[in-house]
């Protein structure tokens, strides 16, 4: 009888249990198949295994932490991803302790290998001269200038994730007179969200450039010349070179790394500072719970002040101004009150 060893656990692990048992949607699971790749990466380039010859008597303890230091010494990752990325390997290792119990020791050591501790930054945005310097670096007189420029403003305008983005067809989209968008997101939860009169007559535009039949309902709504949907990779390649165009060319701006997060980052940004509700704020998003809202609210300077100059408005409407008799015998009032 074959003996089960790492590579069929981790076959396992991806076909049955993450997908029947846990039930994760594809971007999770995605993100775990990325944890392991680089994996497989560091165990290739520092100790020369192949992803097939890993057994589970190669790994220890030790070599998992030091994936997690090569993740941020070697690869520049944030604490965050690193964390995330050993929440993967944890997991599966939990996996590995129910099917046996044999390696219960090895399973011990790396799930005691803890999580570091991350300051906690407020979500970067972009000001609004940032996104117009942005999308204005597209080309509109070209096929494919309208289709970059589209995903940008349909990235930023319906908050969507990229994940959510490739997954959008024609039939999500609704360009009647309120234009909305139907999107798939974590947990295959559905959400309807609105975008503005703008962004739908861009979508048109595209529609009429690339020659999109908009009867074809089952078509992905941004594809590749291969006419092929286009990937989470793909959609990324595409902002970052128009935002290294922007940086180019207006070198005072654009500080901060801009990802396809930050532009809805930046539109949750704007709809706090619009007075938008955070309960709707939460729903446009497609937040599980209005915690994981409230960062923009604690975080947001500018929302801070406009909170506490409301609130003094509250207070002081309606006082007025004292006279000079008036102060003086404030002050007479409050000399009575010296200890």
């Amino acid at each position: 009888m074959k003996k089960i060893d790492f590579p069929d656990c981790l076959t396992s692990f991806f076909s049955q249990y993450l997908i029947l048992r846990r039930g994760l949607s594809d971007n999770s699971i995605s993100s775990y198949s990325d944890s392991f790749l680089l994996f497989f990466r560091y165990c290739k380039d520092l100790y020369g295994m192949q992803p097939d010859r890993i057994s589970f008597n190669n790994i220890n303890r030790d070599l998992i932490y030091g994936y997690c230091q090569w993740l941020e010494e070697k690869k520049k990752s944030s604490v965050k991803t690193r964390n995330l990325r050993l929440t993967a390997i944890h997991s599966f290792f939990r996996y590995v302790q129910m099917q046996m119990p044999e390696q219960s020791a090895l399973c011990r050591d790396i799930l005691n290998i803890p999580m570091k501790k991350c300051e906690s930054k407020p979500p970067s945005h972009l000001s609004d001269i940032e996104m117009k310097m942005l999308f204005a670096e597209a080309n509109i007189q070209t096929r494919k200038g309208i289709r970059d420029l589209a995903i940008m403003v349909l990235l930023y305008d319906s908050g969507a994730r990229v994940s959510e983005l490739t997954r959008l067809k024609v039939e999500d989209i609704s360009l009647s007179k309120t234009a909305t968008i139907k999107i798939i997101g974590k947990g295959k939860k559905m959400r309807l969200v609105p975008v503005s009169a703008e962004t739908a007559g861009i979508i048109k535009t595209y529609y009429n450039s690339n020659k999109i039949d908009s009867s074809i309902g089952s078509r992905y709504l941004f594809m590749n010349k291969q006419g092929e949907p286009l990937t989470r990779p793909g959609i990324n390649y595409i902002l970052d070179k128009y935002v290294k165009l922007a940086r180019q060319h207006n070198p005072s701006y654009f500080a901060t790394h801009v990802t396809a997060h930050v532009l809805r980052h930046t539109k949750a940004v704007n709809l706090l500072l619009s007075d938008v509700s955070l309960i709707y704020i939460r729903d446009f998003l497609g937040h599980s719970s209005v915690v994981t809202t409230e960062v923009y609210a604690k975080t947001n300077p500018e929302f801070l002040r406009k909170a506490i100059e409301k609130n003094s408005e509250n207070y002081t409407e309606g006082l007025g101004y004292y006279t000079e008799s008036e102060k003086e015998n404030l002050a007479e009032f409050l000399k009575a009150f010296r200890r």
